[in-house]
């Protein structure tokens, strides 16, 4: 008996028949998740609606419109190099979203996902009840370390309007993502790029606020990462041993990149307890999201010693 096999192409017509074959193809495949979506259907709604440039946050008007010949072929490659190469989707769009602004991305620089950029836009700056800076309009200068996409200095720049970014790099590649993305949002006189080695290339410049999203993961992380992690730059992720190597470095050299008054966001993985204990005497003041807890630490200039007379950082 001879078994036909279904043509994919020619059996799935709508957008909707689409997405439940790629939820399936996802689920069968374990892929990895975790490059700005959490499961199967988010990444297969992501990859339906970005690879056919509807709006991704209105997946419901389109479900069951049908797809052009082209639209199904575009689609259905998508899903197939999703699959067989489990390169994140990001990269395979070329773009990535942080809380709705549109970046382009590839293998040059992770696929931007740090707590602080959902941090930026929360009450944590300039909200009713608590804040870490009183007046977002009193920041002046603010420093993006390790910048990659230049994500954060491109949110940090909505939320302090009169500010001053030097964003830095050690990845020379990473800066030309980050000049691609900056020129796009019309960013290019307010964000000056530095490549070099943290503070290195800033010269004993200080700022209001330093914002890092640093390599965090530790060794045993790093050898155990899903093939997904893996094409990202493996120099953008590890840090040693318990992965705080180079939070340490910014700990020691902040207080001289700090401006009275001022204060580090800092993410850092699982680190919490290693760093605590390391560091007693500091007042770490811990950050939650939705979708982390006590993974981001803010420590304020007067905490790190820097003496204080000014009034940007509202919490002591």
């Amino acid at each position: 008996m001879t078994v036909s096999v279904s043509d994919p192409n020619a059996e799935l017509l709508t957008l909707r028949d689409v997405l439940r074959y790629a939820v399936s193809r996802f689920n069968a495949a374990g892929l990895a998740f975790g490059h700005g979506a959490s499961s199967a259907f988010d990444e297969a709604a992501y990859l339906v609606l970005e690879g056919l440039h509807l709006p991704i946050d209105q997946l419901e008007p389109f479900l069951d419109a049908r797809l052009l010949a082209d639209e199904r072929t575009r689609l259905l490659a998508l899903i197939e190099a999703r699959v067989t190469t489990r390169k994140p989707l990001a990269y395979l769009l070329k773009r990535a979203y942080v809380q709705g602004i549109p970046l382009y991305v590839d293998e040059r620089v992770i696929v931007p996902r740090s707590f602080i950029c959902e941090l930026l836009y929360s009450d944590a700056f300039g909200g009713e009840d608590f804040t870490l800076v009183e007046d977002t309009d009193s920041v002046e200068t603010v420093l993006d370390l390790c910048t990659g996409s230049g994500a954060i200095a491109i949110l940090a720049s909505n939320v302090f309007e009169n500010a001053e970014i030097d964003a830095v790099d050690l990845s020379s590649d990473a800066l030309e993502v980050a000049r691609i993305n900056v020129d796009q949002q019309g960013l290019a006189g307010r964000i000056e790029l530095y490549e070099g080695d943290l503070f290195a290339p800033l010269e004993g410049k200080r700022y209001d606020l330093i914002l890092t999203n640093p390599p965090y993961v530790d060794e045993i992380a790093m050898e155990e990462l899903p093939e997904e992690y893996r094409h990202e730059p493996a120099m953008a992720l590890g840090s040693g041993l318990d992965g705080l190597d180079i939070v340490r470095r910014i700990l020691a050299a902040a207080p001289d990149h700090l401006n009275p008054g001022g204060g580090i966001l800092c993410e850092i993985g699982a680190g919490r307890e290693i760093l605590e204990a390391e560091f007693p005497d500091f007042e770490f003041l811990w950050l939650d999201t939705e979708e982390s807890e006590g993974e981001v630490f803010w420590l304020s200039a007067e905490a790190l010693g820097v003496a204080d007379s000014s009034t940007i950082g509202a919490v002591d």
